[in-house]
């Protein structure tokens, strides 16, 4: 199966993301954060700096547990979608 390529949206949406997760974690080191949470030191970095701007839903749900962030949160603060809503509330 191929993906499809991501839009300039998906990649800002991503960059927002990681940005919201930069600013939970804080003081604690990206090392601690990573340990805590089960995920490489690689993964967080790329994750914060937007590299990976679908990153698993399970890696996500991991790190804001960790980050005492959720989802709920991450979710509304990276919805601002230009796209239009269609009258049963999907993005078309």
């Amino acid at each position: 199966m191929v993906r499809p390529p991501l839009s300039s949206w998906d990649r800002e949406r991503g960059r927002q993301l990681g940005r919201l997760l930069r600013e939970a974690r804080g003081e604690r080191s990206m090392v601690d954060v990573a340990a805590a949470c089960g995920v490489s030191v690689d993964t967080l970095r790329k994750i914060e700096t937007g590299r990976i701007p679908t990153p698993a839903l399970f890696t996500v749900a991991a790190v804001a547990a960790t980050l005492d962030i959720s989802l709920d949160t991450l979710v509304a603060a990276c919805r601002d979608n230009p796209a239009t809503e269609d009258d049963s509330g999907l993005i078309a």
